[in-house]
């Protein structure tokens, strides 16, 4: 079978992506597929695409820090402002699409909508499910309408918005984050008034929309989803301050475990509620649903992931893992879901 794997992309988690590419492309490699791995952004050359060198191995080590978008602005022959050089024309070669891609317009639904008009079969979460979970302020307005807790939260307009009233309102502790963006890219934890101004220039570098959250102190887990199954719960401990995009994706930083410490009720109510987030976001064969626990035993639910990191250090291959799927039958079922998906024209 031909598979693109799109990963990069102009978007702060370009780094994660291509990691997450990396490993997925010699998964599929491995399967015993013709894989094209394409820079979304950068594009490719058509000409040499599917044909697969043998014992070709892919890598990309995800630096400590963000990319710098300006550095990469200017150096591909975008068709479009975010779609590269031949991306579209290999796509509609492949048999389907794997969707590496993290945040800005391969994760919030603009690439799904491109792909759905042209007829690309694709891996993931549709273009109305996408938009849905990245927006944060609707993900947690559907949670909330659902019944399933999320903490409380304000959203604020960087550039009109009236900060002190913002600030009044959800209080300290909070966290602050862009609206749309994932692998914890501008967040910061906030305990004092006086800071939060500075936090917000912070999340506006990526996003005018900045959501404002009542920071819930506990343990943190996750919960993937395939196939409309939960998978074992994950619990997330960084070895120092938070689960920031250094700790997130530099190895050792954090310890994982699962499936998670905690009592069968827990599990049970983290799993379930994992569920509900899915089907209330409307989202596609997989994701991953990030929880806290406060140390009162509530469980709150922070954001749901529609395309899920796929790292050496990521959450959902772990999880699937301890429920006996191996990295490359994780990859092979994503793409036979994607390939059974009808696309409509």
């Amino acid at each position: 079978m031909k598979i693109v794997v799109l990963a990069g992309g102009y978007s702060p988690e370009r780094d994660v992506s291509l990691s997450s590419g990396s490993l997925i492309a010699n998964a599929l490699i491995e399967n015993g597929h013709s894989v094209a791995l394409i820079d979304l952004y950068i594009g490719c050359d058509t000409a040499s695409f599917f044909d697969r060198q043998s014992g070709k191995v892919y890598s990309y080590k995800v630096p400590p820090h963000e990319p710098d978008l300006d550095e990469l602005a200017g150096q591909a022959d975008n068709a479009c402002s975010f779609i590269g050089k031949n991306v579209i024309e290999t796509c509609r070669r492949a048999d389907v699409t794997f969707v590496a891609l993290h945040g800005a317009a391969g994760e919030n639904g603009q690439l799904q909508a491109v792909f759905d008009m042209y007829g690309i079969k694709y891996t993931g979460t549709g273009y109305a499910g996408s938009l849905l979970a990245m927006d944060k302020g609707i993900a947690k307005t559907l949670m909330k309408e659902a019944g399933i807790s999320t903490p409380e939260w304000v959203m604020y307009d960087a550039e009109t918005g009236d900060i002190e009233k913002a600030a009044e309102k959800i209080g300290v502790p909070c966290v602050v984050k862009p609206c749309g963006c994932g692998s914890s890219v501008g967040v910061s934890l906030i305990y004092d008034r006086d800071s939060i101004a500075e936090a917000v220039e912070a999340a506006k570098k990526y996003e005018r929309i900045v959501l404002l959250e009542r920071l819930i102190k506990g343990r943190e887990f996750s919960v993937g989803v395939l196939g409309g199954v939960a998978l074992p719960v994950i619990e997330i401990i960084p070895k120092t301050g938070f689960y920031d995009y250094k700790n997130k994706y530099q190895p050792g930083l954090a310890v994982e475990v699962c499936p998670a410490d905690i009592p069968k009720d827990v599990s049970d109510r983290l799993l379930a509620d994992a569920i509900n987030v899915h089907n209330a976001l409307k989202l596609g064969y997989y994701s991953r649903i990030d929880f806290i626990l406060d140390e009162a035993g509530s469980h709150f639910c922070l954001e749901a992931n529609t395309l899920p990191g796929m790292t050496p250090t990521s959450l959902l291959p772990q999880e699937a893992a301890a429920a006996g799927i191996s990295y490359e039958e994780l990859c092979e079922k994503i793409v036979t879901a994607a390939l059974k998906t009808e696309v409509t024209v």
